[in-house]
């Protein structure tokens, strides 16, 4: 027994880990320096030049399908890093041309896009309303001229004199043959005179017939003299206002070419302003009306003041500014947030109006593509993903390098009223897609064209190595970090512990956090703390302070759980020993916040044909991780025992009130000692806690989570009092990644807690039971009293059960067969 008691503690003093690499603690001396105050900032990215070498790589070529796709973990920074790299490039470059949308006089429908340098797109706008504004005063003013006033009424008398000389001939010619013509409200009308009266209809009829058929026959002549001259009068109304129009024409011309000869010669070396200022002009002569008003004969002067950009009657001839008129230094670098269908390729709104939409080419209004034109874009992928038909339309204007302003109710056909259809604006941008790296990989395998579009992956790192190097980098990073927030300096002690907690966020000693959004708030929250204690300076215990406070706000319900077990409402022992039972260890996370919880687990077994039963596989409560982990411990037993009979045994496996989904294989080792114990019967010491994964080798491999699993555990038997014999069993390879809180460090340093690493399950198995697992000698046979011998005896007495069992039921199948 004494024998047996000094090999336990041999094995068990070899696995115990050192207290130095249960928590790796820097030395504020080492740092060089009393406090970041002394420190210059760090600029642009730390850690990441993979990313930073495919970012500049995206940036710098020119193919244009060759947008970026920058992913990593939320709260790396990627966001802010990419824009300001970004910035200062396009700072350097030449700023973009504007463009704007005027009216297409010729399709009403289809508005021209027109471009233009740098600083011109305000300029014409401004001009078309001084020109418009100097035709207000100016064309009314030479309808009301003299020379104006005269020859129109020279072509209105013309008009009218020649149709008055005819009429006075005509009634001239009537009077001498006895025939008056006479106005009346429904025309003109004849009748016979005696001596200049009208003879009257009574007298008339008792004139001879002969006579009233003579007069009647000049009348009819009469008659036939008035029609002519009568269907000669809207020809000459129509030549009257041919001759007025052509006047006004002439008026309008010399207004017009007056009010526009600043903006041609302004642009005279853009030959599509050029363009579009000759048809302005000549549908302001075709339109010369709409500077009079209507009264009348719309001759009247319109002298009231009015807004001309609002005037419905000038709209046609503004410009709609889409891209420009800023001051903007060099190329644009814009970040959409709510990159809906509309924000992105534009819009084109309408107004109501007696009951009806209506719209025009000033309701047009640009997307971020417009304004980031000629520069960088940057959009969040999921954002972008939940807004309808905003991917399909991204992709389609960087497939056709043009943005065409599309409107979801055009997709759904839900828009009846008239719109516009713009012309398309040629697209030159350089995007930068944000999203995690399941995104990218989801999209690169289901999306064909995202490949052929986003060519360049800037993939940011978690995490940076934990260096002599880099903890001066991360103390400059720091510095930073305050600098941004306007936080109070902090000095070396409260650096250490930053780094220190870096390394426990990046759950290995060995690396350092990226994750700066979640460092920046821990230095937040360390600065009121300080501020609150009346400090200049952040130091380490409000770095402290500011963890423990921020656990303190989450981790209520990791209180309640592990106050259940305190309790014994979940039944897990911290003394004594079973036979088939164990304490696992499992992490539920919930948002950041992650947590340790230990789980009682048993195995019962019993002589079957060689099957285990995973019981929360068969209520289908177990993942398909956690039902592999399973599945690998019959092919540990097949590999290792009683190879010349069959695995002759049936054991169940479960965790003890489990009502929720377990998976994982972290706990296939400590299912695999439960397994082992229960064939040898040989009881596991409750004070310790296992995790760890098993392959068919029976060798111990990495989980996740091990700094909380083992802080679960240690909070418990903490609660209950340590007894010095208390621990956790952890994987060999697990060792790097620890990063202790300090109280269970220090537990730990003083042998009243205990972390055991081992590499195989004969180590973990004779750290629980105290008894060697013993290996096969030169016959291949395990010694007599070890773990291993005892379960190969087991399994060859289930064996032999089994066939003894199969003899019986052969024999009574027999004689029942004879009978």
């Amino acid at each position: 027994m004494a024998k047996q008691k000094k090999n336990e503690n041999q094995v068990a003093q070899a696995c115990a880990v050192e207290p130095n690499l249960l928590r790796r603690r820097t030395n504020p001396s080492a740092l060089g320096f009393k406090s970041t105050a002394e420190l210059d900032p760090i600029t642009g990215l730390v850690g990441q030049d993979r990313a930073l070498a495919a970012v500049e790589f995206g940036v710098d070529i020119s193919q244009p399908s060759f947008h970026l796709f920058v992913l990593g973990p939320a709260g790396a920074g990627q966001t802010e890093a990419v824009s300001s790299f970004l910035k200062k490039k396009a700072a350097e470059e030449e700023p973009p041309s504007e463009w704007v949308y005027v009216n297409n006089f010729v399709t009403q429908h289809k508005p021209r896009a027109i471009s233009l340098p740098r600083g011109r797109a305000g300029a014409l706008s401004k001009t078309m309303i001084d020109a418009i504004d100097e035709l207000r005063s100016s064309i009314p003013a030479m309808f009301e001229s003299e020379d104006y006033q005269a020859r129109r009424r020279a072509i209105d008398e013309q008009t009218h004199g020649s149709q008055e000389e005819a009429l006075a001939a005509l009634n001239k010619k009537a009077e001498q043959e006895s025939i008056a013509i006479l106005r009346t409200p429904l025309g003109f009308a004849m009748a016979p005179t005696v001596e200049g009266k009208v003879i009257k209809p009574e007298e008339f009829n008792e004139y001879p017939e002969a006579e009233r058929k003579a007069i009647q026959d000049k009348i009819e002549a009469l008659q036939s003299e008035l029609e002519t001259i009568l269907k000669e009068v809207p020809r000459l109304e129509k030549e009257r206002r041919k001759r007025v129009r052509e006047l006004n024409e002439e008026l309008a011309q010399v207004a017009v070419h007056g009010a526009l000869s600043e903006a041609e010669t302004a642009f005279a070396d853009l030959p599509a302003v050029t363009e579009y200022l000759e048809s302005v002009r000549k549908d302001l002569v075709a339109n010369v009306a709409l500077f009079v008003s209507d009264g009348g004969e719309g001759e009247a002067v319109v002298s009231h003041s009015v807004d001309i950009e609002q005037d419905a009657r000038y709209r046609r001839y503004m410009v709609n500014i889409i891209i420009g008129d800023d001051d903007s230094v060099g190329a644009p670098v814009l970040e959409e947030d709510n990159p809906t269908l509309g924000n992105l390729v534009g819009r084109i709104e309408h107004l109501s109006q007696m009951g009806a939409l209506v719209t025009d080419f000033l309701l047009i209004k640009p997307g971020v593509l417009h304004k980031a034109n000629g520069g960088y874009l940057l959009l969040d992928a999921r954002k972008l993903l939940t807004q309808p038909f905003a991917w399909d339309a991204l992709k389609r204007a960087l497939k056709s390098r043009e943005i065409t302003i599309e409107s979801p109710g055009e997709h759904l056909s839900l828009v009846s009223t008239v719109s516009l259809d713009p012309d398309r604006i040629p697209l030159r941008v350089k995007v930068a897609l944000f999203g995690d790296r399941t995104l990218y990989y989801l999209l690169s395998a289901l999306d064909p064209e995202f490949s052929a579009l986003f060519k360049v992956a800037a993939d940011f790192d978690d995490t940076m190595d934990h260096t002599e190097e880099n903890i001066h980098v991360y103390a400059r990073l720091v510095a930073a970090l305050a600098a941004k927030h306007q936080l109070r300096p902090i000095n070396a002690a409260g650096v250490a512990r930053i780094i220190d907690e870096s390394a426990r966020m990046a759950a290995d000693s060995e690396k350092l956090t990226l994750q700066i959004e979640d460092v920046g708030d821990m230095l937040c929250e360390a600065d009121y703390w300080a501020g609150q204690a009346g400090r200049k300076t952040i130091k380490a215990e409000d770095i402290a302070r500011a963890v423990q406070e921020n656990i303190f706000r989450l981790d209520r319900l990791r209180e309640k759980a592990q106050e259940s077990i305190i309790r014994n409402i979940m039944l897990v022992d911290t003394e004594g020993s079973h036979v088939g039972q164990i304490n696992g260890l499992s992490v539920l996370s919930l948002g950041k916040f992650a947590f340790g919880r230990p789980s009682r687990i048993t195995a019962r077994v019993r002589m079957g044909t060689g099957r285990i039963i995973d019981i929360e596989r068969e209520v289908e409560l177990g993942g398909p991780l956690h039902s592999k982990g399973v599945m690998i411990l019959r092919g540990f037993l097949e590999g290792r025992y009683a190879h010349d009979v069959p695995l002759s045994l049936t054991a169940s496996l479960v965790f003890e009130q489990s009502y929720g989904g377990v998976d994982g294989d972290s706990a296939s080792s400590a299912e695999l000692y439960t397994l082992l114990s229960s064939l040898a019967e040989v009881p596991l010491k409750q004070s310790i806690a296992v995790t760890g994964s098993v392959n068919q080798y029976g060798q111990v491999q990495a989980i996740g989570g091990v700094n909380e699993k083992i802080e679960g555990f240690f909070d418990i038997c903490n609660a209950r009092g340590l007894t010095g014999d208390q621990g956790v069993i952890i994987p060999k390879s697990n060792v790097p990644h620890l990063m202790l809180r300090e109280d269970v460090a220090e537990a730990t340093s003083k042998r009243k807690f205990h972390v055991y690493a081992v590499k195989t399950i004969d180590e973990g198995i004779q750290i629980l039971t105290g008894v060697p697992a013993g290996e096969r000698d030169s016959e291949s046979v395990f010694p007599d009293g070890t773990i291993n011998r005892k379960v190969e005896d087991r399994l060859i007495a289930f064996a032999e059960a089994r066939r003894r069992f199969g003899a019986r039921e052969d024999a009574r199948q027999g004689g029942e067969d004879a009978s």
